[in-house]
């Protein structure tokens, strides 16, 4: 597995994160605790070290089992989680958030989805809401310092230079030892640094979702700052396993995308068709394929791949290892670039 460092952190993480938002259950149709601990064991032992979480991935669920499955094996792991997505907030504290979705503990935000136990998210970064969230996930993730810290979402009414104040402030008292940023505009995190040092911006890029070339790419490429990819395999769609005839229960927010309609699966179908040659020459899954070319776009330089099960978590880690010739590259784009779904 190769690793890179996370901006100036210089912390050492490696290139294929595991991205730990299904194993909360969320909106996936829930999770098995159990299998999402081998599934990180079976990470870790294939040679990765970078696990991506967030408080609302499951609201804890998926602190708490990341917490149990690195217990023993803490100083193995460069642990990541984020912050500012709040459904407990405080009256006062709601004067300054903004609300971002309803849900309920089962789906996110779809049409009749209100129920009785249904609630507001808000994105709040306030220094108070920082200092109390990076406590809870530092108890539910059974740690005493966060490798990197991130703010989830961008929206809310707080100024930066409180957030960034706080951020730099916990780095300061040993709770985090980097910052980064996520689902921030070049703009953003240029304020963000008149303040103190970004790290890492955390962004989603995929073949299918390519708006970060011109903008954030560019940006973290020049400045020394790491670029985390999120949903590289577009929620795996890029994984080549998905069928046009695929269903998906009432719980999976897929169910609810134009992406994953029939229709559109057989252009990503076609899409990947073009690229599985380069693939079997280097004894590569789609999924690990696809991870290696996005791992090879300038300015990019991790990328977080979700894992439900000890095998997908050992195939994902083994994108971190390959290597693609520029005329290969240019063929994978070239088929990206041919693309014309959703």
């Amino acid at each position: 597995m190769k690793t890179r460092a996370l901006g100036q952190s210089n912390i050492q993480a490696s290139v294929v994160a595991f991205g730990a938002w299904a194993i909360g259950g969320w909106t996936w149709g829930g999770a098995d605790e159990q299998e999402s601990i081998r599934a990180i064991h079976a990470f870790l032992d294939a040679g990765g070290n970078l696990i991506d979480t967030a408080p609302v991935y499951g609201f804890g669920r998926s602190e708490e089992v990341v917490g149990k499955a690195i217990a023993d094996r803490r100083d193995s792991v460069v642990l990541a989680t984020k912050c500012s997505m709040r459904w407990d907030l405080s009256d006062q504290q709601k004067k300054r958030a903004q609300k971002k979705f309803s849900t309920s503990r089962d789906m996110f935000d779809q049409p009749g989805t209100s129920s009785e136990d249904s609630f507001d998210v808000y994105i709040y970064a306030g220094a108070d809401g920082i200092r109390q969230e990076v406590e809870q996930s530092l108890k539910r993730l059974q740690t005493d310092v966060i490798d990197l810290y991130q703010t989830h979402w961008q929206s809310d009414e707080v100024p930066v230079e409180e957030k960034m104040g706080v951020l730099e402030e916990l780095r300061k008292e040993g709770k985090i030892r980097a910052i980064g940023v996520s689902n921030a505009t070049p703009e953003q995190i240029e304020t963000y640094r008149q303040f103190g040092q970004v790290d890492t911006d955390q962004e989603k890029y995929s073949m299918l979702d390519r708006q970060m070339e011109g903008t954030n790419l560019a940006k973290c490429e020049q400045d020394n700052i790491a670029f985390l990819a999120y949903s590289p395999l577009s929620q795996g769609l890029l994984t080549g396993k998905i069928t046009p005839d695929r269903e998906y229960p009432e719980d999976d927010q897929r169910r609810y995308k134009e992406r994953f309609s029939a229709d559109n699966v057989r252009k990503v179908q076609a899409m990947l068709q073009r690229m599985q040659p380069i693939a079997d020459r280097h004894n590569l899954s789609l999924a690990q394929l696809t991870m290696a070319w996005t791992l090879a776009q300038p300015g990019c330089s991790h990328v977080l791949c979700g894992a439900r099960n000890p095998q997908q978590a050992i195939d994902n880690a083994g994108a971190g290892a390959a290597d693609l010739e520029e005329d290969e590259l240019k063929l994978i784009t070239d088929a990206v670039n041919d693309y014309d779904g959703v």
